[in-house]
């Protein structure tokens, strides 16, 4: 018989509040973070990836009685651990060196110093196999789509090849003394010679892009050309070139308003005999309002000439027929610290006015492809996403690349490198060294694209104004006024500042331990066995990845395919297997879930064959609140998800929400709503597994969940996180077994299992009001009632009988008032400030929580934990922490404020708990401190 597999740390407890407080930082950080290398939707963060990596292969001290052998001593043990997760989730200790060392420790000594290697099959963005390299594992990445397999090679594979080399651009290694460290050379030369590529670009194409001149008569660079879409007016008495322009707006920082201003001229040169004439206005006097800013929405759109109200079906027919056209309405400058708004004028007209080049990408958008809404306007080609200004751009710097090559091989061999296999082939030689600088540096012009589309549009709110790029969110919507970027201007569409980003990012590389692997590979047929998964898949339909990616795909292939020709040989990214349920791909929604699940069963049915069951592995799922269905149990992609790990054969151990965002709103315990994902934990399901009636899981759940619950609370899960969370547990029952039979006879689905969970978890809360005083068992029923609110005496004295207590009593142990006939709970904020348990013969479990509550809220943690000294002595702590959670369970339908107070007492509680058994050690310190004193004075 085998001994039972360790229990890891994830599958217990995580240090959650802090996990996901850092994940939410780190979306304001770009500086040399990874994600800034190149666009992937829905990436996961580094600091939720390395915290779950991290657990999935630590021990949980309960996997190890003989060293812990109390709960205490696991509890403490657990803590300790919990500290690690919380110095590597800080964006400080990125490149702590020290503290990876600690982590690595805790690792090689749970994995008896042979960790596994960590693979992400759905691999997009790279988080998870960069986060495995950080802490020094072996780490493989797949994808099917070859954009993300190109960037987890820029993050993981290429870095290695190269580590510790210095650049070989001539004269770059001599300005820097010393060594060059991790990948630190290979950033330099990509600095270099992408400011080479950004130069002979610069010398090709400058003239394109002309200075403004300057009401002093000095010359400006332009930062950006606003352009608004024009249509003829259907009117036949008008038919004017009518601008189809969202906001006039082009600043509204206060003191620097600045906006566009239309005027119907004569023109004797249109067929209409006039035109759109635009000027700049400044100021707030004139400024545009609601009702005067733009010509476009929604409903339709405006002529300013003569007022007619347009159908947008019009304008859609009219650009589907190619006679949608473009007028310069302002032009951007750098002036001295702001920006400079100047009218149009000919010369910057005629400096976009080119043909189209012919070498630009011929690739057609998928007429249905979700969040798309240019095709119904006549772009139906990748080219027509951009102007012909910005395609000449952009294929001069992609030819430029390919000379890049040239260069870089040519320095590499002068410098002493030999020549060898390529770089797809695995080589390191001087050929591969220059297929890795240029594989960059096109990337590098695949997220120019980005910043060169007319679907840029330009952000009046932002300052003094600035551009967003075409990808602002995971969809391509039609952008009417849009900002045509100088790739010359040192800002935003820049490849200077493209490449320093990317550098940026090489110089924070971990070193790599192991030679990491990044290949195109579909997770459905690929092999699983000697790896350990972690990773974080398709969400259902939310986003079209590979429909997305074209947009980029197309300019990696023109620069990079002769670099890799594998990976690069497809015209588009494949789509027929992507495992997303895209309705119009796959024959309607039934069609689409039925692809999805059958293709979700199928991959973890993969991964379950050749799983060993020593570690679990982890799964992130992300969902859509408003997906959730009406019974409010599970979205369609959550439960299909669900189903489709449990048909593959593995348990659920445990379910974390890991949020990147702050929640707008409490979210309610019978949702499994989540705005941001869950990570699960999943081991094999034994193939001796039986079936279960629904009595008979029911009965398991009301076994196991108090335990995992207590485990949960002891961690300081967060309330508002608690229903998620408790998910794991009860699915940990719901999935070992084969099925479970539900009353019908037919297999329980997962949704119906979810409702059950709800309803276990309400009752084990509401179970522990059994083991509170009687003075908080009627402070927990009139609360569950009315809340705060003031109510006749007769319903509480009723209510203070039925719990064996009186009203006047609970008036004298502070927690009730009474007014005449009326009465009520003291709110946190109106308990007595001085109050002393040390005093108080009547100390509930009620008083400590809400007084608590009061010192936290008030003056801190530190205020709390003095108090939590004096109260550990006449009550028990557990019972108030476990009270805590309670109040949050009733309070978060509809009373926000309280749910707020309780659910950061919960939070704050190790913290509070570790400040209040310290206080007496401090205290007696202090007093033998005071008494030396004292004596030295009598002295």
């Amino acid at each position: 018989m085998t001994d039972a597999p360790k229990r890891k740390l994830i599958e217990v407890s995580l240090p959650l509040e802090d996990i996901n407080r850092e994940s939410a930082r780190e979306k304001s950080i770009r500086h040399g973070h990874p994600s800034t290398l190149h666009l992937w939707w829905a990436r996961r963060p580094l600091a939720a990836a390395r915290a779950v990596l991290f657990a999935q292969l630590v021990d949980d001290p309960s996997a190890h009685p003989d060293e812990f052998p109390t709960e205490e001593a696991q509890a403490v043990e657990r803590e300790r651990l919990h500290d690690i997760i919380r110095e590597l989730v800080k964006w400080e200790n990125i490149n702590n060196e020290a503290l990876y060392k600690v982590a690595r420790a805790e690792i090689m000594k749970s994995t008896d110093g042979n960790p596994p290697p960590i693979l992400d099959p759905f691999a997009g963005g790279g988080t998870i196999p960069l986060e495995a390299q950080r802490l020094g594992l072996e780490a493989h990445a797949s994808d099917l789509n070859p954009v993300a397999v190109l960037i987890n090679k820029a993050l993981i594979e290429i870095p290695p090849k190269f580590a510790g080399q210095p650049p070989i651009f001539p004269g770059a290694a001599g300005d820097k003394l010393g060594d060059w460290p991790r990948a630190t050379g290979l950033a330099e030369d990509v600095r270099r010679y992408g400011e080479w590529m950004r130069d002979r670009a610069e010398e090709r194409i400058g003239h394109l892009y002309p200075k403004v001149t300057l009401a002093d008569g000095s010359e400006a660079p332009v930062i950006a050309w606003i352009w608004a879409r024009t249509v003829r007016c259907p009117n036949p008495a008008c038919g004017i070139e009518m601008p189809l322009v969202r906001s006039w707006w082009l600043s509204k920082k206060q003191g620097k308003e600045a906006y566009v201003v239309p005027e119907v001229v004569a023109d004797a040169t249109g067929p209409s005999g006039k035109r759109v004439a635009y000027a700049i206005g400044k100021g707030k006097d004139g400024a545009p309002t609601a009702d005067t800013d733009g010509t476009v929405g929604r409903q339709g759109a405006m002529c300013v000439s003569c007022a007619a109200n347009v159908d947008l079906k019009y304008v859609r027919a009219e650009g589907r027929a190619g006679r949608l056209d473009q007028q310069l309405m302002a032009v951007v400058a750098s002036g001295d610290r702001s920006r400079v708004y100047v009218a149009p004028n000919s010369l910057h007209v005629a400096a976009a006015d080119m043909p189209k080049p012919t070498t630009s990408p011929i690739s057609d958008i998928p007429e249905k492809a979700p969040s798309f809404r240019v095709q119904a306007y006549g772009m139906t080609h990748h080219a027509d996403l951009f102007t012909h200004r910005q395609l000449t751009a952009l294929t001069t710097f992609s030819d430029l690349v390919s000379e890049a090559r040239d260069m870089v091989l040519a320095d590499a061999l002068a410098g002493g490198l030999e020549p060898g296999a390529r770089l797809e082939a695995g080589g390191a030689s001087a050929e591969a060294y220059a297929d890795a600088v240029v594989t960059y540096l096109g990337l590098a012009v695949s997220t120019l694209a980005d910043d060169h589309s007319s679907i840029v549009s330009w952000r009046s709110s932002h300052g003094t104004g600035a551009t967003r790029a075409t990808f602002a969110r995971q969809a391509l919507p039609m952008v009417w006024d849009f900002a045509e970027a100088n790739p010359f201007s040192g800002t935003a569409g820049d490849p200077k500042l493209t490449v320093e980003g990317e550098a940026n990012i090489l110089d924070r590389l971990p070193e790599a331990t192991f030679v990491a692997r990044a290949d195109q590979q579909d997770a459905a047929s690929r092999d699983y066995s000697n790896v350990l998964v972690s990773t974080d898949p398709p969400y259902y339909d939310n986003i079209g990845y590979s429909d997305l990616s074209d947009f980029f795909y197309v300019w990696l292939r023109r620069s990079l395919a002769p670099i890799h020709p594998g990976l690069l040989s497809t015209m588009l990214v494949p789509k027929a297997e992507e495992l997303v349920a895209n309705a119009y791909r796959h024959g309607g929604a039934d069609g689409a879930a039925a692809f999805f699940e059958t293709g979700f069963e199928r991959v973890f049915a993969s991964a379950r064959a050749d799983a060993t069951g020593d570690y679990p592995i982890a799964v992130y799922y992300a969902f859509k609140q408003q997906e959730l269905e009406q019974e409010g149990i599970a979205s369609t992609g959550w439960a299909t998800v669900l189903e489709g790990m449990i048909r593959g054969g593995w348990a659920i151990t445990a379910t974390w929400p890991v949020r990147s965002e702050r929640a707008g709103r409490m979210i309610a315990v019978g949702t499994n709503a989540l705005a941001s994902s869950i990570v699960l934990a999943l081991r094999p399901r034994g193939d001796a597994a039986l079936a279960v009636s629904r009595g008979g899981f029911i009965n398991a759940l009301k076994k196991e969940l108090p335990r995992a619950l207590d485990e949960m609370q002891q961690g300081a899960i967060a309330p508002v996180d608690l229903a998620q969370a408790t998910i794991g547990p009860g699915m940990a029952v719901f999935s070992r077994y084969a099925r479970v039979i539900d009353s019908d006879g037919s297999r329980m689905s997962v949704k119906t299992a979810l409702a059950l969970i709800n309803q276990a978890l309400d009752e084990v809360l509401q179970e522990q009001d059994g083991n509170l005083d009687s003075d908080s068992r009627f402070c927990v029923k009139w609360y569950e009632q009315y809340g705060w609110e003031a109510k006749p005496y007769g319903e509480a004295d009723v209510l203070a009988r039925a719990v064996n207590v009186s009203v006047d009593g609970l008036v004298r142990g502070g927690v009730l008032s009474g007014a005449g006939s009326k009465v009520q709970l003291i709110k946190p904020a109106d308990m007595d400030p001085a109050w002393d348990p040390a005093t108080d013969d009547r100390t509930s479990v009620w008083e400590a929580v809400v007084q608590l509550c009061r010192a936290l809220d008030s003056e801190g943690i530190e205020a709390a934990a003095a108090l939590m000294a004096k109260i550990k002595g006449r009550t028990d702590l557990d019972d108030v922490r476990g009270l805590a959670y309670r109040l949050y369970e009733i309070a978060q339908s509809g009373r926000t404020d309280d749910a707020i107070l309780f659910n950061n007492l919960a939070t704050a509680w190790i913290d509070i708990k570790h400040g209040a058994d310290k206080a007496p050690a401090e205290r007696a310190a202090q007093d033998a401190f005071d008494f030396a004193a004292l004596a030295e004075g009598d002295e």
